[in-house]
């Protein structure tokens, strides 16, 4: 293990003396330093990185997410912390499901609001107390979240410039059979359009 990994991994345990009833777990990769926590202790703890001496993680760099269908709670939410007094970067995770609203962390950083409304946009999740949460990315009338595995990888409309209306339309997607040439002998040109 080399030093800075052991520093990661002294701090994470100091954290974990700190906030007790909130710290899961901690976890160290490349000497990274992760905070595991559930969805309803996020502003606690987020504040208390945020405001106390020995971490002063007053930017929220990044918030991002992943989803995996078959665990009970469905999606993994990753924020990205960085302390420019200590020159240290701190992940916190934690989870959450479809129907589980997650607290926002607009009141704490600022910097959250948008990355927020684009987990939304993709994935679906819900954040309490939002001051603005919309879709952001895609179209207003889009349905679905595009970045959920359950996504459909064609979509559900197309998009199109119609000549005829002079306009760009919406239309249930349609693939037709007969624009493709399937290749059974290539298994790496399994599909082409000819």
């Amino acid at each position: 293990m080399s030093q800075s990994a052991a520093k990661a991994v002294q701090y994470g345990q100091y954290l974990m003396q700190c906030l007790p009833k909130y710290i899961q777990r901690t976890s160290v990769y490349q000497d990274e330093l992760s905070l595991h926590i559930a969805s309803s202790s996020l502003i606690p703890v987020m504040t208390f990185l945020r405001d106390h001496h020995n971490a002063r993680y007053q930017q929220c760099m990044e918030l991002t997410a992943s989803d995996h269908p078959t665990a009970p709670q469905r999606f993994h939410l990753v924020y990205a912390l960085l302390s420019l007094r200590h020159n240290s970067r701190l992940l916190v995770r934690t989870t959450t499901d479809e129907t589980t609203p997650v607290p926002s962390l607009s009141p704490v950083f600022s910097s959250a609001i948008w990355p927020e409304r684009e987990v939304f946009d993709m994935f679906g999740v819900v954040f309490s107390g939002h001051p603005d949460l919309r879709r952001i990315l895609t179209d207003y009338g889009f349905e679905g979240h595009p970045l959920r595995k359950d996504f459909p990888l064609s979509g559900f409309t197309e998009v199109r410039y119609d000549e005829e209306k002079g306009r760009i339309v919406s239309e249930p997607l349609e693939l037709t059979q007969e624009y493709r040439k399937f290749e059974f002998a290539n298994p790496v040109k399994l599909l082409c359009i000819s």
